[in-house]
């Protein structure tokens, strides 16, 4: 039987005190999208509220998966998300949550994406996300009442990379706000690809680093 992902993207447009214009980055979105497609899975869209997600550097249209995706039903399908609140993640093998600035306005605290992702993990189903889609993974308690972070290998976007990107736009350093919640932070140089697989939790440092956590979620998911 096919594999089943889930696609969870934010719905936010624009981030910070002089309102950078942002969205869901495109490659992050479009090289697991097209990993996920080679390798014969379902693939669905939920966004937080339902409305018409927005894409970030469409400038990069012309690498063969990021047109594939715009140009294919990628695109067509992201764009009628489904409000997570209208989406039975149960079925899904995986839920994998992609980057951008977006993330970092309308995830840190959304109570229905905490739930899903921790009933996604405890049941034993593959969580993934990369660059700054790992702030989804904050402020998600486990049925124990431990953080989902705590004591795990994680990675993401990190204050290096920040530092010369959006610094001035972001309400906080996503690699200190993981850290602080207990993850045990991995990363490679600055805007080199790198992911990193700690039982069935799968993230990835920046945009270079989408298709390695496609790949180890592909892996995972091919071993169940």
């Amino acid at each position: 039987m096919s594999k089943r992902v889930l696609f969870i993207v934010s719905n936010a447009h624009s981030i910070g005190p002089h309102n950078r214009r942002t969205g869901n980055y495109l490659p992050e979105v479009a090289h697991p999208y097209a990993e996920f497609e080679r390798a014969g899975y379902a693939m669905d869209f939920a966004s937080l509220n339902g409305d018409a997600p927005f894409l970030d550097a469409l400038q990069l249209a012309a690498d063969p998966d990021n047109l594939s995706f715009l140009v294919g039903p990628g695109w067509a399908s992201m764009q009628k998300a489904k409000e997570l609140s209208d989406v039975d993640a149960s079925p899904s093998d995986a839920i994998f949550m992609p980057g951008g600035l977006a993330p970092m306005v309308d995830m840190p605290d959304h109570p229905l994406l905490k739930r899903v992702i921790r009933e996604t993990y405890e049941r034993q189903a593959v969580v993934g996300a990369v660059c700054h889609g790992p702030v989804s993974l904050l402020n998600v308690r486990l049925s124990d009442g431990r953080w989902l972070l705590a004591g795990k290998n994680i990675s993401s976007f990190t204050n290096d990379e920040e530092e010369n990107y959006a610094k001035a736009d972001v309400p906080f350093e996503l690699e200190s706000a993981l850290v602080k919640q207990g993850a045990i932070f991995h990363k490679a140089d600055p805007w080199q690809p790198f992911s990193i697989a700690d039982g069935r939790l799968v993230t990835g440092q920046n945009p270079a680093s989408a298709k390695g956590v496609a790949e180890k979620m592909i892996k995972l998911l091919e071993a169940a």
